[in-house]
């Protein structure tokens, strides 16, 4: 085993094959490691999270070390069957790679036994093993960047199929009809780690599709009280989200974990209203939200500091600061202008807004599609009534950082690792010697960045897809890296030279286009070494 660092609460355990990956899994669940908050399988890695209270990074890779890696995951008796039609866009690309004829592609992969070994990169996306080895092919040299949902497709040792339109590497195969990802299932996932697959081709037969389950959550905002308090919102430019701490325990289904960018904001937010600190609170960004409130409220803005003008059913209008709690009465409009820094306001409104949770959480992810519609104009959002849990306002709230303005440097500490030595010197010199220019295409998912010199790695070697973490700075061939937010995916292919320390992760969600970063390093890459007592 190979223990690497990837944050300070994160290390990534490198092993010699997926077998040895899924031993230690399964042996890790079996006999957990007080402090193991998570764990994220992938290819050749096992990517877990601690509570640095409870353990320490050298202490745990102790305790794992000496697991048995020897074992193997007995099959699942659940076998789910795929219709496909292959009729992909690269099948020809495939036959030529392979060697083999077009028919022969099909008819071994619809031969073959899969495995779905581990979930990751989207909801529902089940990586799949077991295969004619015959049919084994390197990702595409240039992704796309939009393949359609239902896509069948190979990679490298791997089979999988796309739940969701989303960019991507692997060679398209086919399409199945059958969806990979459905809030009305029970699970979710129609792939879950250690079911069996066979794929069937619709040319020669008909199956028939997957039986539906029960709806397993209500996504659509609760609250019919026709006397509840609410926010009717009037305009909306960007379309605000709710967001609470983050959707825990749902990895195995290629889940992450999302949530508020700025979780300091958002916890003052809602001891402004006198709300619990991890309740849902509306992320607003760069301002222009503006809402009506139905009757009598206490509500609280924190975070990027944007003016805040509230208008009462007379037309009379006074302004109001954040940080501080602000009483309304019904017919006041409340409307945010645009903050001179930062790029998220949180919104609280005491008692909590009437959302019902998706997967045990409020949070709306955006690249997994996963959580509470997004709030746009016309929206009409319910206050829930019951007062239980609330305590007193918060009169001292202040912001935890100073809120950063476009053209302004942001310093973000980086922990090296846990893909440093896939660097050249110069590549490694290059992340800290440089300002990193923040684009327009960043957004939750991550920041992506532009540079004068690009990130060198030594070859272009393909990287097993193994799990990522917040703040992850991931490089892709063109050596721009991208800082990975909430909404990252739970795996990815690419190298991560270093991860953002998590005591500056919210400032990085704050962090402005065309804002500039310094990286900068605070650990000097090195395998982490298990404690010997």
């Amino acid at each position: 085993m190979r223990f690497l660092p990837v944050s300070l609460t994160t290390l990534t355990v490198e092993l010699a094959d997926l077998d040895e990956t899924l031993a230690l899994f399964a042996s890790l669940e079996a006999e957990p490691v007080e402090g193991v908050t998570d764990m994220v399988p992938a290819a050749r890695t096992l990517m877990i999270r601690f509570r640095p209270e409870k353990l320490t990074a050298e202490t745990l890779a102790a305790r794992i070390v000496t697991r048995d890696l020897s074992a193997r995951i007995a099959p699942s008796d659940k076998l789910v069957e795929i219709p496909v039609t292959y009729n992909g866009e690269d099948l020809a690309d495939v036959a030529g790679l392979t060697g083999l004829s077009v028919e022969e592609v099909i008819r071994r992969h619809t031969d073959s036994e899969f495995t779905v070994a581990f979930c990751g990169f989207a909801p529902g996306f089940g990586y799949l093993v077991g295969g004619d080895p015959a049919l084994q092919v390197p990702r595409r040299q240039s992704p796309r960047t939009k393949i359609p949902a239902g896509s069948v497709a190979l990679a490298g040792a791997f089979s999988g199929v796309y739940p969701q339109a989303s960019p991507g590497g692997w060679q398209i195969i086919g399409t199945t009809p059958e969806k990979m990802w459905d809030l009305s299932r029970d699970p979710p996932a129609l792939f879950q780690p250690g079911y069996r697959v066979r794929f069937v081709d619709l040319a020669k037969k008909t199956v028939p599709a997957v039986q539906r389950t029960a709806r397993i959550a209500d996504v659509k905002a609760a609250g019919n009280d026709k006397d509840a308090v609410t926010l009717n919102v009037l305009a909306a430019p960007m379309p605000a989200l709710f967001q609470d701490l983050g959707r825990f325990g749902q990895t195995g289904q290629g889940v992450s974990a999302s949530g508020a960018l700025d979780q300091a904001a958002l916890k003052a937010a809602n001891r402004v209203a006198g709300n619990p600190a991890d309740m849902a609170c509306l992320e607003i960004i760069l301002g222009g939200f503006s809402f009506e409130v139905s009757g009598r409220a206490v509500i609280a803005l924190t975070g990027a500091p944007c003016p805040v003008s509230i208008r009462d059913a007379s037309g009379r209008a006074v302004s109001a600061q954040t940080y501080r709690s602000i009483a309304l009465e019904a017919g006041d409009v409340v409307t945010l202008g645009q903050a001179p820094a930062g790029m998220r306001t949180y919104l609280a409104v005491r008692g909590g807004f009437a959302v019902s949770p998706v997967l045990g959480s409020m949070s709306t992810d955006t690249l997994a599609v996963v959580g509470p519609d997004p709030v746009t104009t016309g929206a009409v959002l319910a206050v829930n009534a019951e007062t239980k849990g609330l305590s007193s306002v918060s009169l001292d709230e202040t912001p935890a950082f100073d809120h950063p303005a476009s053209g302004e440097i942001v310093t973000l500490d980086v922990i090296m690792g846990p893909r440093s030595d896939w660097f050249t010197e110069a590549g490694l010199a290059a992340l800290s010697e440089q300002l990193w220019t923040v684009t327009p295409q960043s957004n939750r998912v991550g920041i992506r960045l532009s540079g004068d010199q690009a990130l060198e790695r030594k070859d272009k070697a393909e990287l097993p897809s193994e799990g990522t973490a917040t703040g992850a700075i991931q490089v892709p061939h063109s050596g721009q890296p991208v800082l990975f937010l909430a909404d990252h995916p739970l795996t990815g292919g690419y190298p991560v030279i270093g991860t953002v320390a998590e005591y500056h992760l919210d400032l990085a969600g704050q962090i402005p286009v065309n804002a500039r970063i310094r990286f900068r390093p605070v650990t000097t890459f090195a395998d982490i070494q298990p404690s010997k007592s």
